[in-house]
């Protein structure tokens, strides 16, 4: 019953939040356009068509044209499908490595927490984006290497949150008891203190596709990301940065697209976060 309750009023403050039913929307709406880019893609994204090189906007090509003649509407709705896997994959290798090292690490406390947070600090001393340029110069650039190196590169954050959620929950009552009761170290990380630690996960976790799919874009443009013919918002931005003074519909809708992707994955992580706060009023 308290279950139930929590949940039911986590989606009242949830609806009531203007910017965050906006952010949903936006996110939805990138899934259902993924999904269905088979079905509801004009032309196919690779089709090279030299007749209609660099056109703009027409009811034939609805956003223009590329250097190639490719019909930028089917490739911008291919990308939405390259972002979103990204975005999920990333996310979720970041968070999974994130976990495991902030439950073990807040968990066991003492030596083991020193030495793994000192490493933590080191790797944030890196910069991020030059740390996978690092990287991905040493590999060939593909979809998958991009999605393993930004998870691999991402973790430290998740990490010491839930660091800090284990250190928060690991002297409560229902764990001293399921110590009492002889629960493994395992069981008590991964069945008692991990589920009490997962809302700030969520919204981590939320956030973070934004930034995938971000960095993803910058890859790809600056051509170390998706390669072509694979179609991505970053590699069209490319083209339209070869051609910006003759065909500015290269540069203006895979930025609007970006622009409008990341906010509505921002807006729906706060908006999380402000629907699971208990200090703010019903």
């Amino acid at each position: 019953m308290e279950r139930f309750s929590l949940s039911r009023l986590f989606f009242r403050r949830f609806i009531k939040d203007k910017l965050a039913m906006a952010g949903s929307v936006v996110v939805l709406l990138l899934f259902i356009v993924s999904m269905a880019a088979p079905l509801i893609a004009p032309y196919d994204p690779a089709d090279i068509d030299v007749k209609q090189i660099l056109m703009g906007p027409s009811p034939a090509h609805l956003l223009g044209t590329d250097q190639l003649g490719r019909d930028v509407l089917s490739r911008m709705i291919w990308g939405a499908r390259i972002s979103l896997k990204v975005g999920f994959v990333a996310v979720g290798i970041a968070t999974t490595i994130g976990i495991v090292f902030g439950a073990v690490s807040g968990y066991y406390g003492g030596w083991i927490d020193n030495v793994m947070m000192r490493f933590v600090d080191i790797m944030l001393c890196f910069p991020a984006f030059f740390l996978i340029l690092a990287v991905i110069a040493f590999l060939e650039p593909s979809i998958w290497n991009i999605m393993v190196v930004i998870g691999i590169t991402g973790w430290m954050g998740m990490a010491r949150l839930v660091r800090a959620e284990f250190l928060s929950l690991r002297e409560r009552e229902f764990v001293l008891s399921a110590k009492a009761l002889g629960a493994s170290d395992m069981r008590i990380i991964f069945r008692h203190i991990l589920p009490n630690a997962m809302t700030p996960v969520l919204v981590s976790a939320t956030l973070g596709v934004a930034g995938a799919i971000l960095t993803e874009s910058a890859l790809s443009f600056l051509g170390i990301g998706v390669q072509p013919p694979t179609p991505s918002w970053g590699n069209i931005l490319t083209a339209g940065k070869d051609n910006i003074e003759i065909a500015w519909w290269l540069s203006l809708y895979p930025g609007l697209a970006i622009l409008v992707t990341v906010l509505g994955y921002n807006l729906l992580g706060e908006g999380i976060r402000d629907s699971l706060d208990p200090r703010l009023k019903i």
